[in-house]
């Protein structure tokens, strides 16, 4: 693991989150899951449906966070503006991949429909970037890296904003992608959560002690949600064994 940990940036896109007409509990959820990894969430953003607001938001994120990931923005319609956004962060074009579009093209013909002309958009990626393959929607995902001036880069993982989806494509394809970004060998993560109840979350801590530090491995995070106090045991290993086995160990 790097020495210095991973930040990250968590965007919301869409003018249903800004009006406030709806709850982003993806930020929530995707924070937490970042934290499970060891990474720092330094910072979120919240925007609308407007080009170069999104376009700035990319930018500064970029710039102060080493991994972004955003939902929102990635359906057909002229307000979805996510891909068009990042091409033009990334400075490169958009350009069709060919299995996306049968893939989308596939769902739609097995729900018995014609697929309309534009949702082909959902198809289109900046050159250079990587798909994440979406197993329930027509809305893949965008994997793309950013320059920054210190000649590093900060990748941004583009995800729908349907929780279903996000909540798969993230634990099946971006997860395992941050772990390699973290060093080695290490692209197995397991996690094992246990409940409690009776304590308090302030006597649970004092308990767990050095446990929950940050640093340790496997993470032990806490949550407390109706008189249920949670840990989420997350372990990173080179397999599934390492994993089980320091999870045991926890």
């Amino acid at each position: 693991m790097p020495t210095t940990p991973l930040t990250a940036e968590v965007i919301s896109i869409g003018d249903e989150m800004t009006s406030g007409a709806r709850l982003d509990t993806n930020a929530q959820w995707l924070s937490r899951r970042l934290a499970d990894l060891g990474i720092e969430v330094a910072f979120h953003s919240t925007v609308g449906d407007a080009m170069q607001r999104n376009i700035d938001v990319f930018r500064i994120a970029a710039a102060r966070a080493d991994l972004v990931v955003c939902t929102g923005g990635l359906g057909p319609t002229r307000d979805d503006l996510t891909r068009q956004a990042l091409s033009a962060v990334a400075h490169q074009p958009l350009e069709l991949r060919q299995p996306s579009l049968d893939h989308i093209s596939d769902l739609f013909h097995r729900r018995g429909r014609e697929m309309p002309e534009r949702n082909k958009i959902q198809a289109m990626f900046p050159v250079g970037s990587l798909e994440i393959f979406n197993p329930q929607g027509t809305a893949p995902g965008v994997d793309v890296q950013i320059a920054r001036d210190n000649n590093s880069a900060s990748r941004i993982f583009a995800l729908p904003g349907v929780p279903a989806e996000m909540k798969r494509m993230f634990d099946e394809t971006v997860s395992p992608r941050i772990v390699s970004m973290m060093g080695g060998d290490d692209h197995h993560i397991e996690q094992y959560v246990m409940k409690f109840f009776g304590v308090g979350e302030s006597e649970m801590e004092q308990r767990l002690g050095d446990m929950i530090s940050r640093d340790r491995q496997p993470r032990v995070g806490i949550t407390v949600s109706a008189a249920t106090i949670s840990l989420r045991i997350t372990a990173i290993g080179s397999s599934p064994v390492e994993c089980h086995t320091q999870i045991e160990n926890t």
